[in-house]
């Protein structure tokens, strides 16, 4: 996966980069727009670090890094790895970022808050900004194997680029990001990472996080139709806490998982127990089973099902085998 964009995206001409004061004076008024406009024009490139545009009518490209979406009230949407920088030995989010609208208006954005654990960060721009930008709305139901999907970004750093596709496996996994991820049929490259992955209404059912690149020509990485996202449903979690000042909160039940055969069938046995899972009296070498009674076969499944659809403190059931015997047993839930 090549998660940085190298390419600059070329301006032709400084003309795009003038006269553009009528354009900008008014707010957006969203209903006149499609939903695919909408969606285009929510979508900003994050420009890479000491880019800007300074001088317009004598720079005639700049680099983007990666893609945002605008939410609302100048919320602007982003995967963390697009905005992270080396401080002092650590990677953080930076605290302000540069953005570029499809209007090609330049403004500064200040850190609200970022999640490493789902791969979200986000900012937020001046208000005079935000009343240009059309807003992007999180969709309530989840996407489906097969539905139509599209997303807006810089890939490349080229764009703005609408790729369309499908959502192929709504529920896999990377070792990147401690969540699901929904696998997608859909052209994108590394640039547009932190966009928006819009369904048929364009509403957002996702964040885009990662394109495995299956090929290179001549060195260079090129788009892929692979690609996954954050979805929609944790997304809004990590915003609604970050907006509002804090860290999104997850379970931890405290148990470490093994695979184990048991006839023609593998399912995951306790290799270690700590903290809730000790205390609710797991033992090593327990076959877990059902976690309320929901079967889980593998340790992907558990960490799915704690992190969206239990909080902290939440008791729960915990079916198990151990040795020929099952056993309920109940842990309340602690917190990572």
């Amino acid at each position: 996966m090549q998660r940085e964009v190298k390419q600059a995206l070329v301006i032709a001409g400084a003309a795009l980069l003038v006269g553009l004061g009528s354009a900008l004076a008014d707010p957006v008024d969203q209903r006149s727009l499609s939903g695919i406009e909408r969606a285009r024009r929510a979508t900003v490139g994050i420009l890479q670090p000491g880019e800007d545009l300074q001088s317009p009518g004598t720079k005639t490209h700049f680099t983007m890094r990666g893609t945002g979406v605008h939410l609302r009230d100048g919320y602007i949407l982003t995967a963390r790895h697009v905005v992270e920088r080396d401080e002092d030995g650590k990677t953080v989010p930076a605290k302000q970022i540069t953005i570029m609208t499809t209007e090609l208006e330049e403004g500064l954005a200040t850190l609200t808050g970022g999640n490493a654990f789902l791969d979200i960060a986000v900012y937020r721009v001046s208000a005079d900004i935000a009343v240009r930008l059309p807003t992007a709305s999180l969709a309530e139901a989840e996407p489906v194997s097969g539905e139509e999907v599209f997303t807006v970004g810089y890939p490349l750093g080229w764009g703005p680029a609408i790729g369309f596709g499908r959502v192929g496996n709504p529920n896999t996994f990377l070792p990147t990001v401690e969540t699901r991820l929904v696998q997608l049929d859909l052209s994108a490259c590394s640039g547009n990472s932190g966009g928006g992955l819009f369904n048929g209404k364009a509403e957002l059912v996702g964040v885009m996080h990662a394109v495995i690149q299956t090929e290179t020509v001549q060195g260079e990485p090129r788009c892929s139709r692979f690609g996954f996202a954050v979805p929609g449903a944790l997304v809004r979690r990590v915003v609604t806490a970050l907006t509002q000042g804090t860290q999104p909160r997850f379970s931890k039940m405290g148990i470490a998982l093994s695979p184990v055969r048991m006839g023609a069938r593998w399912r995951v046995s306790v290799s270690e127990a700590t903290g809730p899972a000790h205390e609710g009296g797991l033992q090593k070498g327990d076959v877990l089973l059902a976690l309320e009674n929901t079967e889980i076969t593998d340790a992907a499944q558990l960490k799915n099902y704690l992190i969206e659809r239990t909080l902290p403190g939440q008791r729960v059931a915990v079916r198990v085998l151990r040795g020929q015997q099952e056993h309920l047993l109940h842990v309340t839930l602690g917190s990572s």
